[in-house]
């Protein structure tokens, strides 16, 4: 599953679309790859049974995030879906402190935009606390979380969450995860007909807005608005979904500009969508050099055994784009940016900032 060529990037719909329409839509052309050339195999039911492997002399302050740069290597149009390991599910680096404690008051204090629980998602995210707060992070980072009876110590922060579930709400579930991992997670679950529906997140670090609207919808329905998602992928998606064994994770990056500050908790995106009531703010087309950002996105996708549930992982970087060109990566940056198609870049906000940012980051240091 190497790079995959889309040329549909959805010109107009509605804002919560920017969560998970681009790594679908991706996927979407690799399923259709893929079920040509595979065969058909039965679907099994098995533990995610790769072996974590522990990094013992771990020290996540002394660890620089990925060089993640995937405006170099994949563009905006060609996707670059690739195959992950497990241990690779979670990152942690030297700004773990300053974004888990971004995270908290987000979870405290905006839980209807970050923390989505229900009847339908609760034997999910129940699975996914077993997966990720009792077997991975004890096993992958032992200098950071340490077991110690009925709870788990994490050493750098200093708080503790418990070694089970029994006791807990799904809620207090989704809000220590939310509390120990940069990542977000979206639970995409089968209804009784295989199609698979957004029923659940810890959603800290949005990059549009998350409307408890649309827990419930289906992949379809989500891309509705989406020009050519039905013609070109159909239920594709949804099949590939059922086919997924558990244990198996793929991954990509996204990537775009925001050019009004570092926040990563975002309800209005950093998009334009045409037909709506959007109204764009005049900073767009001025921005201060010193609040625009290179955003990136490391989305990861796996399925839990016991569920069945798709799991959407999402890891949120911000690069001003003054060290980006004092790396001297600004001219790549800009080029990429100038190659979107031209629905791409308008949807992009290109229109607005480019004006200013285009210029700037053409600039030699």
């Amino acid at each position: 599953m190497n790079q995959v060529i889309y040329d549909t990037f959805f010109a107009s719909g509605p804002v919560w679309i920017l969560l998970l329409a681009p790594f679908f839509l991706a996927l979407g052309y690799a399923v259709t790859a893929l079920t040509r050339s595979e065969p058909k195999q039965p679907i099994e039911k098995q533990r995610l049974e790769q072996e974590i492997e522990p990094l013992r002399d771990f020290d996540f302050r002394k660890v620089a995030p990925i060089k993640y740069q995937p405006y170099k290597t994949q563009g905006h149009v060609t996707m670059g879906i690739q195959k992950r390991t497990r241990s690779e599910w979670i990152r942690m680096d030297r700004g773990y402190l300053n974004r888990i404690n971004e995270r908290l008051p987000l979870i405290r204090d905006k839980p209807e935009f970050t923390i989505g629980a229900g009847e339908k998602v609760n034997p999910a995210i129940e699975e996914l606390y077993e997966e990720i707060m009792i077997k991975y992070l004890p096993a992958r980072f032992p200098t950071m979380f340490k077991a110690r009876g009925k709870t788990v110590k994490n050493l750098a922060t200093g708080s503790t969450y418990p070694l089970t579930t029994v006791g807990l709400t799904h809620a207090q579930m989704l809000a220590y995860m939310g509390e120990n991992v940069e990542e977000d997670f979206y639970f995409m679950c089968p209804d009784q007909d295989g199609l698979y529906r957004l029923q659940g997140y810890i959603a800290c670090f949005p990059g549009g807005f998350l409307s408890p609207a649309r827990v419930g919808e289906s992949v379809k329905e989500i891309h509705k608005p989406v020009p050519g998602y039905e013609r070109k992928l159909g239920l594709s998606v949804d099949r590939y979904f059922g086919r997924m064994i558990p244990g198996d994770f793929i991954g990509r990056m996204n990537w775009s500009l925001q050019v009004d500050g570092a926040d990563l908790f975002r309800t209005d995106g950093n998009n334009y969508y045409p037909g709506t009531e959007q109204v764009v703010e005049e900073y767009k087309e001025d921005p201060s050099l010193d609040e625009c950002f290179l955003r990136v996105e490391h989305q990861t996708l796996t399925k839990l055994p016991r569920t069945s549930a798709v799991i959407f992982t999402v890891r949120s970087y911000m690069t001003p784009l003054h060290q980006v060109k004092a790396e001297g990566d600004g001219k790549a940056l800009a080029a990429a940016i100038e190659s979107m198609p031209e629905g791409l870049g308008y949807y992009k906000m290109r229109q607005y900032w480019g004006k200013k940012v285009l210029p700037w980051l053409m600039e030699d240091i």
